[in-house]
């Protein structure tokens, strides 16, 4: 396999196979393991100028292998993370119509979904269920747990192919319709949901008229429940997209996700994502998109400082299961 030479030499492109933390697709890798070279960026001030100098290739690996680990780099803190992300110089992306539970920490950077720890979250592209979502995210290991928690990836075109070999007319049907989601949000943020986002804290505003005007422009049709909750439905959106950049057909969607996790109080997983006439997801294709999912992904395992930086077009990820404690921090770009 080739080797790429990153400018100044600061690091090293890992191209050993590491399991579990890796696996093999297409003769390489996946994800990318990026380390430091001995004795090279030992502060945050070297790591950021090394990233800003670097980020043409690192743009380039990103688009070829869809996801990298930066592992062993001195990211220690928040803010750390938060000037490794900021090297990049993208645009940060609003977490506005994501159902997940999350807090600012600092900056740019949020927490990752903060559900409860038993609960397994499903894979998904982020924010997939909505028009705009980001097209980098990255994730950053604050306080790796002592089991599980694991945020395992997996390549959308790989996802893609398998479903349309398995599961030919299905997948032909969500190209040719698309899918809806639904969901009902409660005014306030409910921790004990996977989905418990309230409406207020997902459209950003304590004013109905202004949620409803957030909706529309989403193009999401809505109906205030009698107990203050609001009821979402999105518009049709597309199953399968096209990455004219990566030549690859995508499994862009939160299909899985919805059909397993949006479940609480308030909502019926089954119902979540339905064909636009209301059809149900059919339950042996979902089976199969279960196990298409586990088979194909990667669970590398979280070390203290680790950053993954994921292309948000061609790599679903989700959450396993842990024992507390465990802190991984996020930031959207667009």
């Amino acid at each position: 396999m080739k080797a790429a030479q990153l400018p100044n030499d600061f690091a090293a492109r890992e191209l050993r196979l590491e399991p579990p933390h890796q696996k093999v697709f297409n003769d390489q890798p996946f994800p990318l393991i990026l380390t430091p070279n001995e004795n090279q960026l030992q502060t945050t001030e070297e790591t950021q100028k090394w990233l800003e100098d670097s980020k043409a290739v690192l743009e380039d690996l990103l688009l070829e292998y869809g996801a990298i680990l930066f592992r062993g780099f001195p990211i220690t803190t928040p803010e750390n993370f938060d000037s490794f992300v900021k090297a990049f110089h993208y645009e940060p992306l609003p977490y506005v119509g994501g159902a997940a539970p999350r807090r600012v920490i600092t900056g740019n950077v949020f927490t990752a979904n903060e559900a409860p720890p038993d609960q397994l979250i499903p894979f998904h592209h982020e924010m997939a269920q909505v028009p705009t979502f980001p097209a980098v995210l990255y994730f950053y290991c604050d306080l790796a747990p002592s089991s599980g928690g694991q945020t395992p990836l997996v390549l959308s075109n790989e996802v893609f192919k398998r479903m349309a070999k398995e599961e030919q007319e299905f997948v032909k049907e969500l190209e040719e319709k698309g899918v809806v989601y639904n969901r009902v949000l409660p005014e306030e943020d409910d921790p004990a949901s996977p989905i418990g986002r309230g409406w207020k804290s997902t459209y950003q505003t304590q004013d109905k008229a202004e949620a409803e005007k957030k909706c529309k422009e989403l193009g999401t049709s809505i109906q205030w429940l009698p107990d203050g909750c609001l009821h979402t439905r999105t518009a049709v959106l597309p199953a399968v997209r096209e990455y004219s950049r990566a030549g690859k057909k995508t499994w862009f969607n939160s299909i899985i996700a919805a059909y397993l996790g949006w479940n609480d109080s308030r909502n019926d997983a089954k119902k979540a994502v339905t064909f636009p006439d209301g059809t149900s997801m059919p339950e042996a294709a979902m089976k199969t998109l279960e196990g298409a999912f586990e088979d194909l992904a990667i669970d590398f395992a979280w070390q203290k400082g680790d950053v993954v930086m994921i292309d948000n077009k061609q790599v679903l990820h989700g959450r396993r299961s842990f024992t507390p404690p465990r802190r991984i921090l996020a930031s959207l770009c667009k």
